[in-house]
C-alpha cells in the first residue's frame, strides 16, 4: 500500500504533483516536517508492534508504518544530538522558507517571516505588522537555534538567499502600510460624507489629512532603514552579491532595500568625483522621451566577464498574445471551460507530444464517501462590503483586522495559522475583500512539460506577493480510508490544527487568529491524532491546476489554511499564495517539506530521491 501525502505545515509547505511516472517526477511528494508525513511504504512485518493509543479508533496499516518511521527518525535525531555542534545543518527545521514573525513570544530571538533575510528587532517581532511573502528560502541567514545543551548553531545564508528574503521582508512591510493607507482613506471618505450631511459644515483642516499621506513603499523602506534591515547599505563598486543579470525589480524602493541605490528619490546613485578614475568616457544625448540623458562608459573591473545580449531575456516579449502563438500546444484548455480563464498545455519535450491525461478537472472540492461537512457558520452583519474591523465578526476572528488588502484584486498581508473569510451566512457581497481566495483563478496559467520534472505550471502574467494563485482541489477524504491507494502522489493532508499547536516540531505562525472551541487541542483524543491529520485532499483522479505544481527548495508560493463556509479547521481549504513578486513565465513552485531519510520502501529500508528543482540553495534530495 503506497501513499504519499502532502502536509500543510508552514507558509511554503505543501505538495502537488502531475501525472507522470515516479522516474519522471522524483520531486513530487508530500509536505511534512520532522518526519510528520505519510511515507511511501508498504506494510512491513512487525508494524503491529506499535499499538494504537485509542482501541476504539481504527488505525490503518499505512498509519502504523508512518508512526514506526517517525519513531525511528526521532531515535536517530536524539542519537545525533551530541554531534550537532559540528553539524549545524542537523538543527535546521524543514518547515519551509516562509516563517512568520507575528506575535511570537520570544524576546531574544529574531524570528523569520517568509525567510526574512536579516535579524528583526523586538518591536517588529512582537507587532501585528505583517505581510505575505513567502511568503519562502531554505537556508538561514544567520539564524540561531539552541539545542538541549544550550549550544548555538549558526548557519550562514548565501547572498542569493539574503536578497530574496530581504525583498520578501520589504513586501511584508509594504502590504502592511498599504492596509494602513486604505484604512486612512476609508476614514477620510466617511468623515467627508458625514460633514456634508452636517449643518455645522465643520471640516478638518486639509493639511491634517495631507500630512498623514505617504506612499506605502516609502514607508516600508523607511522602516527597514530605521531597523537596520537594508542589505548592502554602503555604496560599492562592482556587482551586488546575490543579484544576477536579468533580475527584475518592481519599485525603486526594492532596489534601495538590496543596496542598488542609497535613496529612493535621488535617481541613479552616484559615487562622487573621488571615483572619476572609474569613468572612461561620458556624454549626453536625447532620450526616447525627449529628455537629456547623461551616459557613462565605466572601466571594467579586472576579471569582470563581458555582458552579451543572450544573457538578458526579454520575458514580456515571449508571452503569447493568443492561442495561435503558443508553441508546442497540445491542449487549448485542460479545464474544459470550467475556469473563467482557459489553461492551455504545451509540450516541447517529448518526441511525440501528448497532453496531460488520467484525471478529471474540477475547480472545487468534492466531498468523498464517509465525510460530512459541518453546517455553515454564523456570518457577519456587514452590508455590501466589510469595512470596519471593529464591527465585522469575521475580522475579529482574524485578530481584529482583515487579512487582505484591496490592492491588485486582494492580497494576503502575511501568512497566518488560519485565515477566516466571509461565508454564505455573511451579509457582505462577493466583492468583499475578505472573500479574496473564493474568486477563482484570475491569472493566465499554463501547464508545460519539463525534461526531468514531468508537468509544471507557470503564469503568463505578473503575480504580486500575497496574491492567491489557486486552491488545491480534489476529493475530500478521511486519511484512514486511503489504504487501498497505490502509488498515489496527489494526496494532501490537512494538518492545520497540528501546525497551530506545534505538534511534531511544526513551526507555528501568527497567533492573531482565534481558535474556536471545536478546533481546540483538547478535542484531540489520542496521540495518533496529534501526528496524523484526520482528513486529506486526494487529487489523483480528480483535481485542478494545483496538482501539477512542482516542488522547489526555493519556492515562490506558500500554502495557507482558509476557512469560509464553516469553522472546522480539520476540513480547511488549502490555498496557494504568491510568496514574492513572480515575473511572467517563471515556474510556480512550493516546498513539499520532506524530512530527509523519512520515506521507507516496501522492504522497510530508507528510500532516497534526488531533487531536480535547480534552485541555488537546492538540498539535492527530495527525501
Amino acid at each position: 500500500m503506497v501513499v504519499k501525502s502532502r502536509v500543510l505545515r508552514s507558509a511554503t509547505n505543501g505538495e502537488l504533483h502531475s501525472s507522470v511516472t515516479p522516474e519522471e517526477k522524483p520531486k513530487r511528494a508530500k509536505v511534512a516536517t520532522r518526519g510528520r508525513k505519510n511515507v511511501k511504504a508498504a506494510a512491513v512485518k512487525g508494524d503491529a508492534e506499535e499499538p494504537s493509543p485509542s482501541p476504539q479508533r481504527r488505525t490503518s496499516a499505512r498509519i502504523q508504518i508512518k508512526q514506526l518511521a517517525e519513531k525511528e527518525l526521532l531515535v536517530r535525531q536524539r542519537v545525533e544530538l551530541p554531534d550537532e555542534t559540528d553539524s549545524p545543518s542537523k538543527r535546521t527545521k524543514k518547515n519551509g522558507p516562509l516563517r512568520s514573525k507575528r506575535n511570537t513570544k520570544s524576546k531574544d530571538k529574531a524570528v523569520e517571516d517568509k525567510a526574512v533575510a536579516v535579524p528583526v528587532s523586538n518591536d517588529v517581532t512582537n507587532s501585528k505588522d505583517g505581510g505575505a511573502s513567502e511568503p519562502e528560502v531554505c537556508a538561514l541567514e544567520k539564524s540561531t537555534t539552541a539545542d538541549e545543551g544550550g549550544l548555538a548553531n549558526v548557519v550562514e545564508k548565501s547572498d542569493h538567499a539574503k536578497v530574496k528574503e530581504t525583498l520578501r521582508l520589504f513586501n511584508k512591510y509594504y502590504l502592511h502600510f498599504v492596509q494602513e493607507e486604505e484604512q486612512r482613506c476609508k476614514k477620510a471618505e466617511v468623515a467627508q460624507k458625514a460633514s456634508k450631511g452636517s449643518k455645522s459644515k465643520k471640516v478638518a483642516p486639509e493639511e491634517d489629512t495631507k500630512s498623514k499621506r505617504k506612499r506605502p513603499d516609502l514607508k516600508a523602506i523607511t522602516k527597514m532603514m530605521e531597523a537596520n534591515e537594508i542589505l548592502n547599505p554602503e555604496k560599492r563598486i562592482g556587482n551586488i552579491p546575490g543579484i544576477s543579470i536579468g533580475h527584475r525589480f518592481y519599485s525603486r524602493a526594492e532596489m534601495v532595500a538590496v543596496g542598488f541605490h542609497s535613496h529612493w528619490l535621488n535617481g541613479i546613485d552616484y559615487m562622487g568625483l573621488s571615483y572619476s578614475k572609474m569613468v572612461i568616457q561620458y556624454w549626453a544625448e536625447k532620450g526616447i522621451s525627449g529628455f537629456t540623458v547623461f551616459k557613462f562608459r565605466l572601466r571594467r573591473i579586472e576579471g569582470q566577464s563581458l555582458l552579451t545580449t543572450n544573457q538578458v531575456q526579454f520575458v514580456y516579449g515571449r508571452v503569447p498574445k493568443s492561442v495561435s502563438e503558443i508553441r508546442g500546444l497540445v491542449c487549448e484548455d485542460i479545464t474544459g471551460s470550467q475556469e473563467d480563464i482557459p489553461i492551455p498545455a504545451t509540450n516541447l519535450v517529448d518526441d511525440q507530444p501528448v497532453a496531460p491525461t488520467g484525471f478529471t478537472y474540477c475547480k472545487s472540492i468534492k466531498v468523498g464517501h464517509g465525510v460530512k461537512l459541518p453546517s455553515n457558520a454564523n456570518g457577519c452583519d456587514c452590508r455590501g462590503s466589510c469595512i470596519s474591523s471593529r464591527t465585522c465578526s469575521c475580522a475579529k476572528l482574524n485578530g481584529l483586522d482583515f487579512p487582505y488588502v484591496h490592492r491588485d484584486g486582494g492580497r494576503l498581508i502575511e501568512a497566518k495559522d488560519v485565515v477566516y473569510e466571509c461565508g454564505p451566512n455573511c451579509g457582505c457581497g462577493p466583492g468583499c475583500v475578505n472573500r479574496t481566495s473564493q474568486r477563482g483563478i484570475k491569472y493566465r496559467l499554463e501547464v508545460f512539460r519539463t525534461p526531468k520534472k514531468g508537468w509544471a505550471v507557470r503564469s503568463w502574467d505578473f503575480i504580486p506577493s500575497g496574491a492567491p494563485v489557486c486552491e488545491y482541489t480534489g476529493v475530500l477524504s478521511r486519511t484512514d480510508d486511503l489504504d487501498h491507494v497505490s502509488e498515489n502522489n496527489y494526496i494532501f493532508d490537512i494538518d492545520c490544527l497540528q501546525t497551530i499547536r506545534g505538534f511534531g516540531g511544526r513551526m507555528r505562525r501568527s497567533r492573531d487568529a482565534s481558535l474556536l472551541p471545536n478546533n481546540s487541542a483538547d478535542g484531540i483524543d489520542d496521540q495518533r491524532s496529534e501526528s496524523v491529520p484526520e482528513f486529506c485532499v486526494d487529487a489523483c483522479s480528480t483535481g485542478n491546476i494545483a496538482r501539477f505544481i512542482n516542488h522547489s527548495c526555493e519556492p515562490n508560493l506558500f500554502v495557507q489554511c482558509v476557512l469560509s463556509s464553516h469553522h472546522d479547521i480539520k476540513l480547511a481549504r488549502v490555498v496557494l499564495f504568491a510568496a514574492e513578486n513572480i515575473p511572467p513565465l517563471q515556474e510556480l513552485t512550493y516546498d513539499y517539506g520532506y524530512a530527509l531519510d523519512s520515506v521507507y520502501g516496501s522492504d522497510g529500508k530508507i528510500k532516497q530521491m534526488p531533487c531536480f528543482c535547480g534552485a541555488t540553495e537546492c538540498r539535492k534530495r527530495l527525501f
